[in-house]
């Protein structure tokens, strides 16, 4: 589980040979050390089931769209990845000191959508993440709907697919409270390429769909 912050080119290291630039959540020391700090942390409370992981495992750029119940998404996220993902993240998490300071060094892209600058800038950070190939996390709902489908944001989306043509993997996230634990179940679903001739706001009814499927709140 990797974040990006805005300040990201903090924790880069020099180019590499083909142009992209290394991440501290790229070193697999870090990268395990983070999923087993998490795991620590979250398995007194949470037990996760995960389906389909290995639709990860394609190489080329991916962008994940999650169901988002509650804030824990993201850290059980990551650890139902077997590669390091980073996260577009509310501005608003970042306003705590110690946890801007977590997340600036872990990374993570700040997204805040009532400065439209700061939005776009993070928008280009998406972009470049995606040139090199990297799994990147955005939560088409915005914010948290537990047990219902949100309206989709299509900015950052139509966005992505006016510089690049990623595929867009879908992921159902559903919580349900067993005894002392709360079962989790991550499903990664197929993932799609946008078609040229069909709109952003189709397209992203669609994975709103299938999300809602993967989450178990709409029938097969």
């Amino acid at each position: 589980m990797t974040f990006l912050h805005d300040h990201y080119k903090y924790n880069r290291r020099p180019d590499n040979s083909n142009g992209c630039k290394p991440f501290i959540g790229d070193h697999p020391l870090v990268f395990s050390t983070g999923r087993n700090m998490v795991r620590y942390c979250f398995s007194p409370f949470f037990c996760i089931e995960t389906r389909n992981a290995q639709r990860l495992n394609q190489d080329g750029p991916v962008v994940l769209l999650p169901k988002h119940q509650r804030w824990e998404d993201i850290p059980l996220l990551g650890l139902a990845s077997p590669h390091p993902l980073f996260f577009v993240a509310k501005y608003e998490l970042f306003r705590q000191p110690w946890m801007a300071k977590c997340l600036q060094y872990l990374g993570g892209i700040a997204l805040n959508r009532k400065k439209p600058l700061q939005s776009r800038r993070s928008f280009k950070q998406v972009v470049e993440l995606l040139a090199c190939g990297r799994r990147v996390v955005i939560f088409p709902e915005g914010t948290y709907y537990p047990d219902a489908i949100g309206t989709g944001h299509a900015g950052m989306i139509r966005f992505i697919l006016s510089r690049s043509r990623p595929r867009f993997l879908p992921v159902g996230i559903r919580y349900e409270k067993q005894g002392r634990r709360t079962h989790v179940c991550i499903r990664f679903g197929r993932p799609e390429t946008a078609a040229p001739d069909i709109p952003v706001h189709q397209f992203l009814e669609n994975m709103l769909y299938e999300i809602g499927r993967l989450s178990g709140m709409v029938s097969n």
